[in-house]
């Protein structure tokens, strides 16, 4: 069973200032099968973890290990991370003007793949993925998001997660900006990558509306560049109900 394990993480980030810690040990382990739902408030360093995980070089890991499947992933490159099973939809993708989705998708499967997808299996594989998530045909030949809505580019996050079939995928807010008829496809995108079993989730949002849609297995609330408390999807009724107050006083208390 493929598992994802982060160990005592700690992350800094430049700043006009100098250096400073976002993440101050964050400890998660994430199974094959399982959906983990981390929620928060703004800058409490949720992003920052999808981010490091993934790779971003404006993140620096001072301490700790991320594991998958016992290989510290840390000490890989971005695109071996992505070869090795970890795929990161981004709160906010970015725009790749004069590269079509068709040709941007076909080169990441090859990488993920190691071979290149059969041309004719491949051509009934996306425009099926595309039907799914009510994505125009039009826009395979339409650059990487340029131009495209919040709920386009989200949309085609998890195009790119139903082709590529990662071990983890860690989805980063995204929910944010999404239409409720937007949002529900979104989420039926997730729970067919979900339902072979043998792949894991960890969803990080601010809201509770994406997890009407996407059932979390486990649920933590993170403050303070940690994770603080930890329970089942009821955990999410309750932050929806009292908020993130007495969480955030325990931060400033624990920092203090």
């Amino acid at each position: 069973m493929a598992t994802l394990e982060i160990k005592d993480l700690h992350v800094t980030v430049a700043t006009e200032d100098g250096a400073k810690e976002i993440l101050k040990g964050v400890d998660l382990t994430i199974k094959a099968g399982e959906t983990h739902a981390i929620m928060g408030p703004n800058g409490s360093g949720k992003s920052t973890l999808a981010y490091a995980i993934a790779g971003h070089p404006k993140y620096d890991v001072t301490g700790g290990q991320v594991l998958l499947d016992g290989e510290d992933v840390l000490e890989m490159s971005v695109d071996e991370r992505a070869r090795a099973g970890l795929f990161l939809a981004m709160q906010y993708p970015v725009e790749v003007p004069g590269v079509s989705m068709s040709n941007f998708l076909r080169t990441a499967a090859t990488a993920v793949r190691a071979e290149a997808p059969a041309l004719r299996h491949w051509v009934k594989e996306v425009k099926q993925s595309m039907a799914e998530l009510d994505i125009d045909p039009a826009f395979a030949e339409r650059s990487v998001n340029e131009g495209f809505s919040g709920g386009e580019k989200k949309r085609h996050e998890i195009l790119q997660l139903a082709l590529l079939k990662p071990k983890f995928a860690v989805l980063d807010e995204t929910d944010s900006g999404l239409d409720v008829d937007a949002l529900r496809v979104v989420s039926e995108g997730v729970n067919r990558y979900k339902a072979n079993g043998d792949t894991g989730v960890l969803l990080i949002t601010h809201y509770t509306r994406i997890l009407k849609h996407i059932t979390p297995d486990f649920v933590h609330v993170f403050a303070g560049g940690r994770i603080v408390e930890s329970g089942g999807a009821e955990l999410a009724d309750v932050l929806e109900r009292d908020g993130y107050v007495r969480y955030t006083d325990k931060s400033e208390s624990a920092s203090a």
